[in-house]
């Protein structure tokens, strides 16, 4: 990849983080802590990697993407609006009574959405139902889906990662935001999950670790890695930090779910809009 698309890549990812604060503190709720850290997959997918055309949502050769943790659709949302699924204003009636942007997405409602999301466990197991009807009918689309690292305490994934090895489903790919946080605080103080490659490795999956998962380059490099495993299903790990972007949320389970005030809008802004101006600048060099 040339230093041009990577560039742009990250002003991108940047843009999205500045659109998951502005929508979470205009509904004065939702979940801005694994958005933000989810900022460069959702880049990389939608931006680099996938088959999609926001002119024709649903085409029948389409590649998937499914949210499990459909908690963080601030971040789906905000790439969705940046790629041309919808209007950009559109983002500011995020969670409001009158608008189409439910705090989970919904397939019958947001345009590039092909799954509903929210209740954690149930949006892997659709990717993996997705991923075996594309092999069943001989398809060429591939299934793409991102889960969060609490999510996995979750029994309904393990199921669905032992369906997706049983039937080699090798047109799937799966993310997990390892930011190691979720709601009520640390993953291993909450429901340790012990070594998870290892638990993956064991379930049969073709398993990438990314050490930083919140870097743009390493983030693309796992596509190909991925489309030349044959026979298993491919899991990334990303290693990520929570609340990614922004100073004072980053590594604080207490941005899991809650919105910023006025102030610390106003912080997170400055601060991403100084990461576009430095980006800009060295893209302009």
């Amino acid at each position: 990849m040339d230093k041009k698309t990577l560039l742009e890549l990250q002003i991108t990812a940047t843009k999205i983080r500045k659109n998951i604060i502005e929508q979470v503190f205009s509904a004065g709720s939702g979940h801005p802590g694994g958005s933000l850290s989810s900022a460069e997959v959702f880049t990389a997918l939608y931006f680099y990697e996938m088959n999609v055309d926001p002119k024709n949502p649903k085409m029948a050769d389409r590649d998937r993407f499914v949210l499990s943790k459909g908690h963080c659709s601030p971040g789906l949302y905000a790439t969705l609006s940046a790629r041309g699924f919808f209007p950009e204003e559109d983002l500011k009636g995020f969670r409001s009574i009158d608008s189409y942007l439910q705090g989970h997405p919904s397939m019958k409602d947001v345009p590039g959405v092909d799954m509903s999301t929210g209740s954690l466990g149930q949006g892997i197991s659709a990717a993996v139902g997705m991923a075996l009807s594309g092999k069943i009918y001989n398809k060429n689309y591939r299934v793409y889906a991102l889960l969060g690292d609490g999510e996995l305490e979750e029994g309904q994934v393990w199921e669905a990662f032992m369906s997706a090895a049983h039937y080699k489903l090798d047109n799937l790919m799966a993310f997990v935001d390892y930011n190691g946080l979720q709601i009520d605080g640390k993953i291993c103080d909450v429901m340790n999950p012990g070594c998870i490659k290892s638990k993956f490795e064991a379930f049969n999956w073709n398993v990438i670790n990314v050490e930083d998962g919140n870097d743009m380059e390493s983030v693309i490099s796992t596509f190909e890695k991925a489309k030349e495993f044959k026979g298993k299903p491919t899991i990334v790990i990303l290693n990520t930090i929570k609340g990614k972007g922004v100073s004072y949320m980053e590594g604080d389970y207490g941005w899991h779910g809650k919105a910023p005030n006025q102030e610390e809008r106003d912080l997170a802004i400055k601060e991403l809009n100084e990461k576009l101006q430095e980006l800009e600048g060295v893209k302009n060099v």
